[in-house]
């Protein structure tokens, strides 16, 4: 057995309190009076960032990952370092996840890693970080670029990374091999991780995983106005200056009570969350579908995955018609016309399925995971210059919904005991361990893992020997583990993707 040392509440970046709020992130070092002799308590878990929920999804999903049991606070920007206590190396490979929740919930306890190094028998370092959440990290606007920055969430997150750069290898950790991972919003946050800034630089990461990426709809301009002077509205404040000098308790309650004032409204939907990312012109420079049509990500090894029902959760089981189920798209997509939802209902007629609300499920699932997956993919092995370091998987196991496969790879225990299939967690988290190792899930998979095939175009190998045959998967089932092709890969997904600039504007 290969436990872990634990390192947490390491600061990457100074308190964004007051006079920093909505500001870019101010590195630790700039900030700290930390001397040589400084003993710093390493041994307590810190508080989460301020939680939020979505009006419409008060669901035991999203409550049980905004639990909070450590507390929260707004000088929340920390790291977790989860060190093997026999490395099998001084320069380790490093896996930092970024936590998902919607971008309004969630923290560096969300997605524990303890049974991820344990099973890596010394190979991996695993880091967890925490960024600022809904209005904290996300309130956007002109007043606030002018006044500050948009996307604060996302450059914390680019923040912690950089920490990464610095520090890891004092942790026995190698710089030059850092993935990152996350789930959901953590999926969607590794998305644009991927397209930051246009993608012109060197990234602070070596490796990517995606999973299930919430590519929720980004606030357009005018959607961006109607959340900031809400904001104003509900606070009685006048400006930023105004909302900076608020107490941190007093935004706490601004940042539920505006999450409750969206929904239902312009831009938010049943199931989508207020807060996100939007594009900035400078860290986001464009819609991630863009970005991968035009190859403007990193070129790095890119793993992607989704559950079997991803819509489930975030569908509303009281919708029996379709008319409350079209009132609801239009305020999902309020730049659609009469064609676009005819169309929408041609690809997913009522007919096909035993009720409205699967009927909803299932595009919903679409548009904001399965199908951003393959976009990932396909433009990945068509612009990446290493077309063997494409990988995807649909998971058909577990729950089978949204986060089905967190049980199999997150654990605060050696092991994987939340797993109900345990063979299958040996052979899922072999997989993440050798693509954070290698860049390739295979060399250091489990024995009884299958040969997983990389998502090449046009392949001409054969499947049963383990060859890709071009947009090839790994299919996850209760009893198989093997190759097919993406079910991803069809005229629905084909029909969002060409819709791109109605669907997630």
């Amino acid at each position: 057995m290969n436990v872990s040392a634990h390192i947490a509440n390491r600061r990457y970046a100074a308190d964004p309190s007051f006079n920093l709020r909505w500001q870019r992130p101010v590195p630790i070092e700039w900030s700290n009076n930390f001397t040589s002799n400084t003993v710093y308590n390493a041994t307590t878990i810190g508080p989460a960032c301020y939680q939020s929920l979505p009006q419409s999804l008060y669901l035991p999903y999203n409550e049980s990952f905004a639990d909070t049991p450590q507390g929260v606070s707004e000088n929340c920007l920390t790291v977790d370092v989860l060190v093997p206590t026999h490395p099998v190396s001084t320069r380790l490979p490093v896996m930092v996840q970024i936590h998902g929740g919607g971008y309004t919930s969630g923290s560096a306890q969300s997605y524990p890693g303890d049974g991820m190094v344990n099973a890596s028998d010394g190979n991996i370092i695993y880091v967890s970080m925490q960024y600022r959440l809904g209005l904290f990290g996300f309130l956007s606007g002109s007043q606030i670029k002018l006044d500050g920055v948009l996307n604060a969430g996302l450059l914390d997150q680019r923040a912690a990374l950089d920490w990464v750069q610095r520090n890891i290898a004092s942790f026995g950790g190698d710089p030059a091999k850092v993935t990152i991972w996350g789930g959901s919003a953590g999926g969607g946050s590794v998305t644009y991780q991927l397209i930051a800034g246009g993608a012109f630089d060197l990234p602070p990461f070596s490796g990517a995983i995606a999973e299930y990426p919430w590519w929720q709809p980004l606030l357009n301009q005018s959607e961006q106005e109607f959340q900031y002077y809400n904001a104003l509205q509900i606070s009685g404040c006048s400006s930023v200056t105004c909302l900076r000098g608020l107490s941190a308790s007093s935004l706490e309650n601004l940042n539920q009570a505006v999450q409750n004032a969206s929904y239902p409204g312009p831009g938010v939907g049943y199931g989508v969350y207020d807060f996100g990312p939007v594009v900035d012109g400078q860290f986001i420079k464009e819609l991630p579908g863009v970005a991968f049509q035009l190859g403007h990500f990193y070129d790095v090894p890119l793993m992607v995955d989704h559950d079997a029902f991803e819509g489930d959760i975030f569908s509303n089981k009281s919708q029996t018609t379709q008319v409350e189920e079209t009132t609801d798209a239009e305020d999902l997509f309020p730049f659609a016309g009469p064609a676009f939802f005819s169309r929408l209902y041609q690809l997913y007629p009522r007919s096909a399925y035993n009720s409205t609300f699967f009927q909803r499920q299932t595009w919903f699932g679409d548009f904001i995971i399965s199908c951003p997956t393959y976009y990932m993919a396909f433009n990945a092995v068509d612009r990446n210059t290493n077309r063997s370091a494409v990988f995807k998987l649909t998971f058909a196991a577990g729950s089978e919904l949204h986060g089905a496969t967190a049980p199999f790879l997150a654990s605060n225990e050696t092991g994987f005991p939340s797993a109900n299939n345990h063979t299958l967690a040996e052979i899922m988290s072999s997989y993440w361990i050798s693509f954070a190792v290698t860049g390739d899930p295979n060399p250091l998979r489990n024995s009884n893992a299958t040969y997983w095939p990389s998502y090449t175009a046009n392949g001409t190998g054969n499947a049963a020997n383990g060859e890709s045959v071009g947009f090839e998967t790994l299919a996850v089932t209760y009893t198989t583990v093997e190759p097919a092709p993406d079910p991803d890969a069809r005229v629905q997904c084909e029909f969002f993707g060409a819709h791109g600039y109605v669907v997630m504007n």
